[in-house]
């Protein structure tokens, strides 16, 4: 009884609120009020199930219940999967690389135009995780790298007639080059003064793309972005955004592995090391100056090469497309996905960018849904979607001692 009453009241507040924005519609043609009750009646129903299932939620998470019930065979075999049979995740990886491979020849333009955008995403989201996930340095202004990458291309082109594989490694170059630039200053900062220093770098260099008209062409961008070539044959639109796309996966394949030796390399055992007790870490021998610098560059130097493709693959770019909103979005992916997880931080690349595309239909729910799913997760999953993996070390000689044995 108390359960209910407290969802029900959850309802009406909810319903009270949203009463001028839901409920009336203003026709400012003939000067009417319409009121739509049904859609606040639709929302406080909603709310009044999503409340209860909230509070049954907590009350079982606060006397240490699992959410979900499932049988004991059920969730046995649940918990085995990821360690107990290697062979199905290799399968499935399988499957996924040939659903991935046959995709453009399946799909639409439009569905290969959606997948290109969210595979250049989980370039930049993946860059990101070095960043914060491994190092745990909180940056706020990544998207400035992916704009130095993208009119790398673009003025080298302009004004050099570089093409795009000339420009790929001159963009990744340059992106590390601003990325050190902004990792000198910041060695002593950390957690929200990082933040903040990060979060203006992003403002800065969008704000000079916007205002060095001379250069960059300021508000108007720079148009006439020549596309990929493949050894000077001529390609129409359709073919070459099946190029691109061919293109983007094959760097994104090479940005999962690099990254994954990565993590498991010295390099990326310090980084987590930093992570998790800076200190510590420097107390240990490790030099915090060279750490902190190698994660700036290596997550700058993806942002770039991820840019000098999106710059390639719109032919056209403004300072309008490197908001902090992209940076808040591709902050969302990482945290979303687990933080220091690849196969986290991928899925949930995905997921943010092709839900709202197919969910169209509920266009004007899409941001309202997204907020929710977000506060969920970081309430009930604040690790993310996959966990990263730690480290455990087993001492055989101390185990056989504890069974008795001789060490």
């Amino acid at each position: 009884m108390r359960r209910s009453l407290k969802a029900l009241l959850t309802a009406l507040w909810f319903m009270l609120l949203t009463l001028p924005v839901m409920g009336i519609k203003l026709n400012t043609l003939d000067k009417s009020v319409q009121w739509r009750f049904d859609r606040i009646l639709w929302l406080g129903l909603g709310v009044f199930v999503l409340a209860l299932i909230w509070d049954w939620c907590f009350s079982r998470k606060a006397k240490g219940l699992p959410l979900l019930c499932l049988p004991a065979g059920l969730d046995a075999g649940l918990r085995s999967l990821p360690g107990g049979k290697p062979w199905l995740k290799t399968a499935g990886l399988a499957v996924l690389g040939v659903i991935m491979l046959i995709m453009p020849v399946l799909g639409s333009f439009y569905q290969t135009n959606i997948m290109i955008s969210a595979l250049l995403y989980v370039m930049l989201a993946l860059g990101l995780n070095i960043v914060v996930g491994l190092a745990g340095q909180l940056v706020l202004g990544y998207v400035a790298f992916y704009a130095v990458g993208a009119y790398t291309y673009a003025l080298l082109n302009q004004f050099l007639g570089w093409g795009f594989w000339a420009c790929l490694p001159a963009g990744g170059i340059v992106a590390v080059l601003f990325g050190l630039g902004l990792g000198f200053p910041v060695l002593r900062l950390r957690g929200d003064y990082l933040a903040i220093v990060t979060l203006g770098f992003g403002e800065i260099v969008r704000l000079s793309l916007q205002n060095w008209t001379s250069l960059t062409g300021g508000p108007r961008g720079i148009s006439d972005i020549p596309r990929p070539g493949l050894f000077g044959l001529q390609m129409d639109i359709n073919a070459s955004t099946t190029y691109v796309y061919y293109l983007v996966l094959a760097a994104v394949a090479i940005t999962i592995i690099v990254i994954y030796r990565l993590k498991n390399s010295r390099v990326g055992l310090a980084l987590q090391a930093l992570r998790e007790d800076e200190i510590a870490c420097e107390a240990m021998g490790v030099d915090i100056t060279r750490v902190k610098l190698s994660a700036f560059a290596l997550g700058s130097c993806w942002a770039g090469f991820a840019g000098v493709i999106f710059a390639a693959k719109t032919t056209y770019i403004n300072p309008s497309s490197f908001t902090f909103m992209e940076s808040a979005m591709i902050l969302s992916m990482v945290v979303l996905g687990g933080m220091g997880s690849i196969s986290g931080v991928v899925i949930a690349a995905m997921i943010l960018i092709l839900a709202p595309e197919y969910l169209r239909a509920f266009s004007e729910y899409r941001m309202l849904i997204f907020g929710a799913i977000m506060v969920v997760m970081m309430i009930f999953r604040p690790q993310g979607l996959i966990s990263g993996e730690r480290r455990r070390y087993r001492i055989s000689g101390l185990e056989r001692a504890k069974s008795g044995g001789r060490a």
